[in-house]
């Protein structure tokens, strides 16, 4: 946690994750472009954020493109931020952080945030989360399909005896055995019922989200792997998608966890 206070008291650091996550996967020449920075000096700073896990790198190629892993920040935020956000009296002013400017942001566009600690590798669990076979044992016999690159379509096995289908869902980030996250389908003629209206229905449907895959080492390191599951963008705290995906990927993940760890129990 240290490190990463370090890191974020820097402004140009800030700066640097801040155009991460409005486009990931950047090289340190798209970081630099416009900024009144070195490439040496973004260069240390790049160096700086990941090692405090902020930001992660991976080559292609000749080049080295750079990913946000946004974990950390939510733990700094879980631990210190809403701690002290929620708790106490109203300060000075009679400001409620209850309606402070941030949550108001956090409000417009609500997310799923899911944390579960597996006994496995972080290598194992990248390979179950990307495995279309092992993938339907834990989403009931449905799942994903993709090459896992960026830019890449993610299939949909729609039950166990459908096909995959193209939901128009693609890759926006791969990082073996560190973070994994893609779009997320639209709502589908099915969910039609939810809603009293076509016109209601036609809006709800403009809606994309978006689900990443944290894989980090526990600590203690006996507890294994730290998934943190986030699945965000959506439009309104009441968005049928998130009150769809939020009991799903509870379930899904429990699955998960327990076929990892009886695996890893029938190698020892």
């Amino acid at each position: 946690m240290d490190d990463v206070f370090r890191a974020l008291a820097d402004p140009s650091r800030r700066r640097l994750l801040d155009r991460l996550r409005a486009r990931d996967g950047q090289t340190l020449g798209d970081l630099r472009e416009g900024l009144a920075m070195s490439r040496q000096a973004v260069s240390k700073h790049l160096a700086v954020l990941e090692a405090a896990g902020l930001v992660a790198s991976e080559r292609r190629g000749r080049e080295k493109v750079h990913h946000l892993d946004p974990a950390p920040i939510r733990e700094l935020s879980d631990r210190w931020i809403g701690k002290y956000g929620h708790e106490g009296p109203t300060p000075a002013g009679g400001r409620d952080p209850k309606t402070s400017r941030a949550e108001e942001v956090a409000v417009d566009k609500p997310e799923f945030a899911y944390t579960i600690y597996i006994e496995t590798t972080p290598e194992r669990l990248y390979a179950a989360l990307t495995d279309a076979e092992f993938a339907q044992r834990y989403f009931g016999g449905w799942g994903p399909m993709s090459v896992w690159r960026v830019g890449s379509p993610v299939l949909w096995k729609m039950g166990p005896d459908g096909a995959y289908e193209d939901l128009d869902q693609v890759v926006v980030e791969a990082v073996p055995g560190r973070r994994l996250a893609y779009t997320w389908h639209r709502l589908l003629p099915m969910h039609r019922h939810l809603f009293d209206s076509d016109e209601e229905f036609a809006r709800a449907r403009s809606e994309q989200s978006r689900v990443a895959f944290d894989i980090r080492p526990a600590e203690p390191a006996s507890l294994g792997v730290k998934l943190t599951l986030t699945h965000d963008g959506f439009d309104t705290p009441d968005s049928e998608m998130l009150k769809g995906v939020s009991g799903g990927w509870v379930m899904i993940l429990s699955t998960l966890k327990t076929l990892l760890e009886r695996e890893a129990g029938s190698a020892a």
